[in-house]
């Protein structure tokens, strides 16, 4: 772990956390003056929890919890929420998956034990299970279908040789066909468990509330199963340039992606550094490669970069889109940027605005009930709660010249994995 800035002065964290006596933990922030209430549990649960040949199996029980309990039938869950005036819906990732729910909090009392009994006690049915199957494949061959999806997957693949990153969260066609209810059952009773979850209330319902009725939804888990390990291999750092081409019918322009793999979560100063190079690379219009590739030369028709703060190894990737005969200058022009980055430097001014454009951004993804439950159930399911206070205040401290040691230590141009689609 690299460390760049004085300790942080300790922020107050405007939620309160409580751990259950069965080790579920909840969040809980009260925001008087709105009407509405979200739920959001979170559980370490994604496909890294997958053994190898379990692959998919997640994203596909994620479907299956909303067919119901043995006490709620299927579609029950669905007409509850609908009737009174919620929304509910969920994401799966590696590193997690959640499950959301939005009310009036004259109806949190109401719903949410719906959505915790199906949670914690989903029968999956036989039936259903074989008919939710054929949309989670339908939902894969849908994806094989976007040049984009498969760019980004085959990165991951040509960045990740050892960790289960590499693996696609969606599964395999040929295992998923393989999978039976009674493996789906032993993922979820062995990792739907209060110690793997965090339960976020965040809205107008007060504490005391909020910790009787979670404790009354969340008292009775299934009982317990033992899937085989899954075991996450940590991904040695790139000592090389990895590339990988591909030719598909049906896109009109080529695509250039390119990836640097960075430390996890618990890394925080390096990810939130990282996140700024980005920004400082291709995050709009003023950005370094957006001025001068698509602006100025204009031989790319787009370029973005994005940085995922993962739980173990992050992900910086840039993608252009641009005519194949531009491919081989526009990776040499990232390259020279790259370069630049390390050995060149940072002038306060361009620091100051990309510091101003991810604080904003900071502040207007905590303005909604659902953006805050958000923030914490994902920093406290990869790492602890109050990360996410910390994270606009490395932002405030950090330096141009502790900038420039992180574009040394993780990006270069001599260590990185390319991906190219053309079209045939």
């Amino acid at each position: 772990m690299v460390q760049l800035l004085p300790p942080l002065e300790s922020a107050e964290l405007p939620a309160q956390i409580f751990t259950l006596d069965n080790g579920l933990t909840l969040i809980h922030q009260h925001l008087p003056v709105t009407p509405v209430v979200v739920a959001d549990v979170w559980v370490q649960a994604g496909a890294s929890a997958e053994p190898d040949s379990w692959s998919g199996i997640a994203h596909f029980l994620e479907h299956m919890i909303f067919k119901g309990s043995p006490q709620v039938a299927v579609g029950e869950f669905d007409w509850v929420i609908e009737n009174t005036g919620g929304v509910a819906n969920a994401a799966t990732s590696h590193d997690y998956a959640h499950f959301y729910l939005t009310t009036a909090n004259s109806h949190i009392e109401e719903t949410l034990p719906y959505l915790a009994n199906i949670l914690l006690h989903a029968s999956i049915p036989g039936e259903e299970f074989i008919r939710e199957r054929d949309v989670v494949l339908e939902e894969i061959r849908s994806s094989y279908d976007d040049p984009d999806w498969l760019g980004f997957q085959t990165l991951c693949q040509t960045l990740y040789q050892n960790h289960v990153y590499k693996r696609p969260i969606l599964g395999e066609v040929d295992l998923l066909m393989q999978h039976t209810p009674d493996l789906m059952r032993c993922f979820h009773r062995t990792h739907y468990q209060p110690e793997n979850m965090t339960l976020v209330l965040v809205g107008g319902i007060e504490a005391e509330s909020a910790l009787s009725l979670a404790n009354q939804a969340f008292s009775q888990f299934s009982i317990r199963s033992e899937c085989p390990p899954s075991p996450i291999e940590a991904e040695p750092p790139l000592i090389e340039v990895r590339r990988h081409q591909l030719q598909l019918p049906r896109i009109e322009q080529a695509r250039l992606l390119m990836g640097w793999i960075g430390p996890g979560i618990k890394d925080l100063e390096v990810g939130v550094g990282l996140d700024m190079l980005s920004v400082m690379l291709a995050g709009g219009r003023c950005s370094r490669l957006v001025q001068e590739l698509r602006e100025e030369k204009q031989i790319v028709l787009d370029i973005c970069s994005q940085f995922s703060l993962q739980k173990d190894s992050s992900l910086l990737t840039i993608t252009a889109w641009l005519e194949p005969q531009y491919l081989e200058i526009t990776e040499k022009i990232i390259c020279d940027r790259i370069w630049q980055l390390a050995n060149e430097p940072i002038f306060e001014l361009e620091l100051d605005r990309i510091k101003r454009l991810l604080l904003n951004d900071y502040i207007f993804s905590t303005e909604t009930p659902g953006q805050l439950a958000g923030i914490y159930g994902y920093y406290n399911t990869l790492a602890t709660v109050d990360q996410c206070l910390s994270y606009p205040e490395i932002i405030k401290q950090i330096t141009a010249v502790e900038l420039q040691q992180i574009a040394n230590m993780y990006l270069s141009p001599e260590r990185y994995a390319s991906v190219i689609l053309k079209p045939c």
